[in-house]
């Protein structure tokens, strides 16, 4: 996900194309405006830290864009694209380092494993949004 502080300031564009360039396929995007519950639910793992309530005001204060990619490695490949989560001790190079500016403005999300990509993709995409996603077809993601 391109967050609301990538979108306001121009980058969702770099951002897409560093992911294009690793080779990685993109299944399906859009740009939505995330509520306040959908947010919540996104972030259901962290709801009792004492974080959670700035998580969701800041993924709701703009529009983001949502993406699936396909790919070798995806998750893992894309983890190390975005860097840390905290861009100042983010690698030289990395979508966050180089383009984000605090924890809570660090441009970018991504899941974390598998089951956790599942969840994501499913709160933000209908089977039929999701274009040529190999594992969809095989009943990966939906039933």
């Amino acid at each position: 996900m391109i967050k609301p502080d990538a979108v306001q300031r121009n980058l969702a564009g770099e951002i897409i194309c560093r992911v294009l360039r690793k080779g990685y396929k993109i299944c399906a995007m859009k740009m939505l405006r995330i509520d306040h519950d959908l947010a919540s639910e996104h972030y259901v793992e962290h709801s009792s830290k004492p974080f959670f309530g700035s998580l969701v005001s800041f993924v709701t204060s703009g529009p983001v864009i949502a993406i699936v990619l396909e790919g070798d490695g995806v998750i893992e490949g894309i983890r190390r694209l975005m860097g840390s989560t905290d861009p100042k001790k983010a690698d030289p190079g990395t979508i966050r380092a180089d383009l984000g500016i605090d924890m809570a403005r660090n441009v970018v999300h991504g899941s974390d494993s598998t089951a956790s990509a599942k969840r994501e993709i499913s709160l933000f995409f209908e089977k039929n949004e999701v274009i040529d996603f190999a594992r969809c077809d095989e009943g990966w993601l939906y039933p």
